[in-house]
């Protein structure tokens, strides 16, 4: 934000910089900080677009005839779409409180107010990627785990008749490698989302700092 850093290195200074009221500086920041904000709405409402999309487009493939028919011959298919229902309404709820952040932040008329608005928006951010990352690994590792038993225990009874008994350590290493496995997947989707919404969150942060000075 260039006009921003004009505006840093003027402050309460004497130097050849045009002047610049406090009312100019809280409209230059107001203006950034709600465009940020919808920003953050946008790129929330491109990442559900690109999921229903990818969904919908899956659902005219074999692969996803195939994963419905495996899901519901181990039984949890229904658990499988309550899952992915109730993750769509949460991220849903979270696209409608960005709107409704950046109309409060759009319409805010006072310093205080703003700073308030802009807290709220980073919070609601956190919490959105917090909530995405959580509901991966929760959903993740149950559901592997389920998996790879069922299909151990089918392809042991295709081939020998009977249920092969496994270890307790065997286990232990199998969850411990889920947890690996999880724990990478995470690692990586926060770093997308670092990606996605770090820089904006950062130009909030900035924002707020300025809008302090101005406050005192």
């Amino acid at each position: 934000m260039k006009e921003l850093d004009l505006l840093k290195k003027d402050w309460n200074k004497n130097e050849n910089y045009p002047k610049f009221s406090e009312q100019e500086i809280y409209a230059m920041l107001h203006k950034n900080s709600s465009s940020v904000v919808k920003w953050i709405f946008i790129i929330s409402v491109l990442e559900l677009s690109f999921g229903l999309a990818l969904g919908i487009i899956m659902s005219f493939t074999k692969f996803d005839v195939e994963n419905t028919k495996f899901l519901k011959n181990i039984g949890i298919y229904n658990y499988y779409e309550a899952f992915v229902s109730v993750l769509y309404i949460v991220i849903v709820y979270f696209i409608v409180r960005f709107y409704l952040m950046y109309k409060q932040v759009s319409t805010t008329d006072s310093t205080k107010k703003l700073m308030i608005n802009i807290l709220k928006a980073r919070k609601t951010v956190q919490n959105y990627i917090l909530f995405n990352l959580i509901a991966f690994a929760v959903g993740f590792i149950p559901f592997f785990s389920y998996v790879l038993k069922i299909s151990a225990d089918k392809a042991s009874l295709q081939a020998t008749g009977k249920i092969a008994h496994i270890s307790i350590s065997v286990y232990i290493l199998t969850f411990l490698a889920i947890l690996i496995i999880t724990g990478i997947l995470t690692t990586v989707f926060w770093f997308v989302y670092k990606l996605l919404y770090g820089f904006l969150l950062k130009k909030l942060k900035r924002n707020f700092e300025e809008l302090k000075k101005i406050d005192l």
